[in-house]
Parts: C-alpha cells; sequence; structure tokens
C-alpha cells in the first residue's frame, strides 16, 4: 500500500481525524498507541483506544495528543466544521519551483472546475469543488504570509 499523501489529507469526521493523528504518529514517527499515550504522560493505553473508537477524546487533551503525534489534523476539523480555515503559518522559506508549479496547476484544476458548475451546475460535483477551492485559498494565504514573513523572518531565540 503507498504511503498517504498527508498533505492533502482532509478528514471527515473526529473519528477520521483522530485516527490519521495516530497513523502519522505510526507511519512518520514509528510510534505505537502504547508509546503516543506514554508520551501523553497521565493516559492509559485503554483509554486512548477508547477515545480513538470511539472519536471522542477529553479536550484538554488534544493538543497533546496533536503534539505527540506531529500532526494537526483534530484541529483543523474542529475548524472546518466550524466553517472556518486553517492555513499552516510559514516560517518566511522560500518556495520550490515544484510548490510554485503545483499551486498553478491546482488554482488551474479549481477554476476549470468552477466554470463547470456554473455552466451547468446539476451535474458538478460540488463536493469535489469546494476542497479544490479551499486548497486554493489555503495555498494562496500561505504564500501572502509568506511573502511578509521573507521580507521580516522571526528571530529564533
Amino acid at each position: 500500500m503507498p504511503p498517504r499523501n498527508w498533505k492533502r489529507f482532509r478528514a471527515n469526521n473526529l473519528r477520521d481525524a483522530m485516527r490519521a493523528c495516530k497513523d502519522y504518529a505510526q507511519e512518520k514517527h514509528q510510534l505505537s498507541v502504547a508509546r503516543i499515550a506514554e508520551l501523553m504522560g497521565d493516559v492509559t493505553e485503554d483509554s486512548l483506544y477508547g477515545w480513538l473508537s470511539k472519536g471522542r477524546m477529553p479536550v484538554a487533551l488534544v493538543p497533546t495528543f496533536e503534539l505527540v503525534c506531529g500532526a494537526h489534523f483534530v484541529s483543523d476539523w474542529l475548524a472546518a466544521s466550524a466553517g472556518r480555515m486553517v492555513i499552516a503559518m510559514p516560517k518566511g522559506r522560500k518556495p520550490s519551483e515544484a510548490e510554485l508549479h503545483q499551486i498553478t496547476e491546482d488554482c488551474s484544476s479549481a477554476m476549470r472546475k468552477l466554470a463547470a458548475f456554473y455552466a451547468n451546475p446539476t451535474k458538478a460535483d460540488t463536493a469535489e469543488l469546494m476542497e479544490l477551492l479551499q486548497r486554493h485559498l489555503e495555498q494562496v494565504a500561505f504564500q501572502h504570509r509568506n511573502v511578509g514573513q521573507y521580507i521580516a523572518p522571526e528571530l529564533e531565540f
């Protein structure tokens, strides 16, 4: 099975978001559920398995869970479910040519689908169109902020 493209992953519900964080930790950091629970502190493996199966976790533990896993799918899903868009904070790094080409391709794809939607709304896949438009907005907003950070980068202490 090929590895997931984590940059494009979007959870459909809270359970998917929590499981994606766990899967990311297993795939990218080789962390087992037992190790994730241990690194979270006062959490048992059984509790973590229960939360993952039910898709429920105490909200105070979400930041710790995401920090240990190295992914923020739960926070992203919570924001998206409230009608908000989450954009990763850039560091002022110059993007590669491949990244800029990907933004251009995503924009072109979104605009083609948008034109097709307005030409015939009944035949369009609105879920796919909304995902493409959201991805495009996130990419452009990221680059907007990145240009500002590139001009005046944050200093590390």
